[in-house]
Order: C-alpha cells, then structure tokens, then sequence
C-alpha cells in the first residue's frame, strides 16, 4: 500500500487545501493570525516555511495565544517535519502490511457525525500489540500514522468540508475500550502509546473536537488513572466517557455508526467498518467538484461549549466520570422474591437472609480481590514507568 498524501499535495487539482482552508476567519482569530505572522517575520529561520493561516491558529490555540510559546512550538513542529522527512515519507512510503495491521489493531475513519467532522474509531479492548510487533515495527507504525496525519489534513479535512459546504478541521472520535484493562498496558504497549501521544499532541495540535469513551469498565477505570496526567489539560476537557453508547446517536447517524457501536453499518463488501475509510474524501464527486470548495464557509472549530452545535446540550448527556465506575456484585448473587420468602416458615426466612447476606459478602470479597490485583498491576506499571524514565534521563544527561 502505498500512500501520497503530502502537505498540499496527493489531491486531485480541483481540491486544494489553500482553496479550502483559506478566506474569512472570525474577525478576532484573523487579526490574531496576522499579528502572528508580524511576529514571526521576525525570525530568519522562517523564510520560505511560513505556514498557512490554519496551521498558525492551531499552535496559537494550542498555547492559549500565548506569541512566544506559539512560536516555540511552531518551530518545533517545523524543525520535527524536516528532521522526519513528513513530505518525504508521505510521497513514498509503501505501508504492505496494512491489512494484517488492521485486524490486530482495529482502527480507521468511518463517516462523518452530524456537523460533518470525519469520525475516527479504534477497538482498544481488541488491539494485539504483541502480534502488531511481528507484522510491522514501531518505526514502521509511528510513519504510518503520521501519512494517516498528513491525510486528515491534505484530504480529509478539505473534503468533508466541501460536503459539508463549512469550514471543518477537526474530528470527532470513538474509543471502544470494552475488555480494557492493565494487561493492555505492558511496555510494548506503553511505548506505543506515547510516541504516538508525543505525535499527536506535539505536532498535530488542536485536530480533535471531541473524544467519546464508551464500554467503559473498572479495569479501564485504573489504566485511565495511569495515563490522564500525561494528556495535556487542553485534550482532557474533549474526552467524555459515555454511559450509555446509544447516546452516540445524538452526535453520529447510526448509518456511520457500525453495528458494533449500536449502528446500522457493516461494510461486509470491505471486510468491515474499519477496513473502509468510508467518508466524503472518497466520493468521486465531492474530490472532482470546484463549486464544492467555493461554496465553503468558516467556521471556529474546537470550541468546546456546554452547547454544542449538534443541536444537544452536552452537559445534559448521561456521562460518567471514569472514577466512579461501580463495581457489580457477583453473577451469582440474586436477592430472594419478597413475594416468595413472605410465604415460608420464620426459620427458612432466616436462612435465606442469611444466606443472602453471606453471597453479598463473598461478592464484596470478589470486587475488592479484584480491586487490589487491579491495584497491583496498575503499581506494577508505574515501577516500570519509572524506571523508563530513568533510563531516559540518564541517557539525555549522558548526551548533554
């Protein structure tokens, strides 16, 4: 598989990412974006590199507006883009072992929600970081994703607002993390995880509108106590965790929602929701239609408010805090009919409230044996934690 989706490259000549993303802004963001560039024309090693107006706002966001710490990260992702050779890679990196990627790390774009935005989904629960290694490397993952990035950007992005005929930039995302828990976490996992963390967050700021978290359960209540502090406070406020994954149809139309997420798609002609890339930059029409990209409008994007302009006030929505996952009782543990004890003789009456009182103890038992192993891998995890991190800053006080 090959993939040619640079930055302002690897579209069709009808759709442009300038034609798309250029224009009005909010008046207030625009005359933020020019101060900016005033700033920046400051800087010799800028010349030729000026990014777009887009690219601009995002790190300026990223650093609540903040010039010379936009400015430092600017750079950084600049410098990154360079060093990693991103237009290079994007025009001739051949990623063969797509599909074997795919069945142990299920993941991929499917649809829109309701305003438009792409919707991205992964099955973390069913995600096989063990068998990933063998069909591909780290490296080889960590390029992938980045032309996965690049396409957003250059492709996904423009198209979905040509369709949508309003600016868009940003996604809307699912994590399944049904079956979640520390056994998904091993170092493999980790380090996976934060080199694309590092990625997403360094250089591709301020693409997310909103995270939902659905099949939530208490071995995924710990692993998220593990990870939350290293997600920047900026992220955190678009992750939700969904009680109830029916409520995704108030922000997605079940027909982009695979049935595995209470939708109504399947995909069977592609193998499946997640192998798809199901969405409007795959419509011949939106990615040939010059009207299509004229008629846009701009939007503010990632502006999280308690109305969101789905049209639902998303602080009404049934959300749980992943810290108050409450333990069920043991399968086994039924309480005894009222209707049916109210008839038995006063000693069997007694036997029975005993018994129920010692299966409500033996099922406190199992959750809090279940808590403390929880607790003692998530310990685990830290010493471990730890101790990479040590590694690495004896590593960097060695090359300093």
């Amino acid at each position: 598989m090959r993939l040619s989706f640079c930055r302002k490259r690897g579209m069709s000549k009808s759709i442009s990412r300038d034609a798309i993303l250029s224009g009005c802004h909010d008046t207030t963001d625009q005359q933020r974006v020019e101060e900016f560039r005033t700033f920046l024309s400051q800087e010799p090693s800028l010349v030729g590199k000026e990014p777009d107006d887009h690219t601009i706002l995002r790190f300026l966001r990223m650093r609540g507006f903040d010039k010379e710490k936009a400015k430092e990260v600017l750079l950084n992702y600049l410098k990154w883009r360079e060093e990693f050779e991103v237009d290079k890679i994007c025009k001739g990196f051949k990623f063969d072992e797509y599909e074997k990627v795919k069945k142990c790390y299920p993941h991929g774009f499917h649809g829109v929600d309701k305003h438009g935005r792409p919707v991205y989904i992964e099955r973390i629960g069913m995600v096989d970081v063990h068998k990933l290694l063998k069909v591909t490397t780290l490296e080889r993952f960590v390029k992938y994703h980045v032309t996965e990035q690049e396409k957003t950007l250059n492709l996904r992005f423009p198209a979905c607002s040509a369709a949508a005929k309003k600016h868009i930039a940003s996604t809307t995302s699912i994590f399944d993390v049904k079956d979640v828990g520390m056994s998904n976490f091993s170092k493999n996992a980790r380090n996976l995880f934060w080199k694309i963390q590092k990625i997403d967050s360094c250089y591709y700021p301020e693409t997310l509108h909103r995270l939902f978290i659905v099949n939530a359960g208490p071995g995924f209540t710990l692993l998220w106590k593990l990870i939350k502090p290293f997600i920047e406070q900026r992220t955190q406020v678009k992750i939700q965790v969904l009680e109830d994954i029916k409520n995704l149809a108030e922000v997605i139309d079940p027909s982009n929602l695979p049935t595995f997420l209470d939708g109504h798609c399947t995909c069977t002609e592609y193998g499946g929701c997640l192998f798809s890339d199901k969405g409007p930059w795959n419509d011949p029409y939106i990615l040939d239609s010059p009207q299509g990209m004229r008629n846009t409008e701009e939007q503010r994007e990632n502006h999280v408010s308690p109305r969101d302009v789905f049209g639902y006030d998303a602080e009404n929505l049934h959300i749980k805090d992943v810290y108050d996952v409450t333990p069920e009782r043991a399968p086994g543990f039924r309480k005894p009919e009222e209707a049916q004890v109210s008839h038995l003789p006063l000693v069997t009456q007694k036997i029975q409230k005993v018994e129920s009182v010692i299966c409500d103890a033996n099922a406190k038992f199992q959750t809090l044996e279940a808590a403390l192993k929880d607790t003692k891998l998530v310990l685990q995890g830290l010493v471990e934690h730890m101790e990479d991190l040590r590694e690495m800053i004896i590593v960097t006080n060695n090359a300093a």
